[in-house]
């Protein structure tokens, strides 16, 4: 499997606050990496400077083979190429369900009305929210405005999903449903890094997991390595708080 994405020696600063320090690793096509680590590892900064929506205080971030942090690349034309799903949902609030998965394909990647229309209602299906196509963003619970979230993020075709904790600002019977959609975007072979509390949702869908502690990565393996038999003193500690 090829690599998408290799992050190089990534370092981010705020200030004289070290967030990420040396940071190393890669995302190779059709892999579903889970970040995890507790709050303030620095998990959401790596993802944030993954997508440039934060500016890397050093170290290089490789997307097929060229370095995005070069002067000459296209920042712009290189986030066409992810898919970004906050927290917070980040949906247009005066726009429905249908024209929120529309916007960004006519702006962006300057797709007609029909295409972009067709794209949307598929990618609204697979997240079973195409019944909702009319509807506005405050007439949708958390998890249906997660899901269209999603359908909008994947209406684009990045080469690369990435997650940012997806589901913490979800009421606990609405994530159930919000990470059955991340699982059926994992069987269909889709490429994702997802930032995530939840561990047994992470033990079931991650190829790899990396635990990040004070801005570093302190382990990373398949699931059952890190999840069930972890070599550091950090991550057995975490585990230890985290799984019941």
């Amino acid at each position: 499997m090829t690599n998408v994405i290799e992050i190089q020696n990534l370092r981010k600063s705020f200030g004289s606050h070290e967030v990420l320090r040396d940071v190393n690793f890669n995302v190779k096509k059709g892999e579903v990496v889970c970040l995890i680590g507790s709050s303030g590892s620095g998990k959401s900064t790596l993802l944030r400077c993954i997508n440039l929506l934060e500016k890397p205080s050093g170290g290089n971030i490789i997307y097929k083979g060229e370095n995005i942090l070069d002067k000459k690349h296209n920042i712009e034309k290189y986030r066409t190429h992810l898919g970004m799903v906050f927290q917070q949902f980040n949906l247009f609030n005066n726009l429905d369900v249908l024209n929120n998965c529309v916007v960004g394909q006519q702006k962006v990647l300057k797709r007609n009305k029909q295409e972009s229309t067709d794209k949307a209602m598929k990618f609204l299906e697979v997240v079973g929210m195409a019944q909702y196509k009319n509807a506005k963003p405050r007439q949708l619970s958390g998890g249906q405005k997660q899901r269209v979230a999603i359908a909008r993020a994947l209406a684009m075709d990045p080469d690369v999903m990435l997650f940012d904790e997806p589901t913490s600002a979800l009421d606990p019977e609405m994530v159930g449903e919000v990470l059955k959609v991340i699982r059926l975007l994992a069987e269909q072979g889709n490429t994702m890094l997802i930032v995530t509390h939840e561990m047994e949702f992470a033990r079931e869908v991650a190829d790899r997991i990396v635990f990040m502690d004070q801005g570093v990565i302190v382990e990373e393996g398949q699931p059952e390595h890190v999840l069930v038999n972890p070599k550091h003193e950090r991550t057995k500690e975490f585990l230890k708080r985290t799984l019941r």
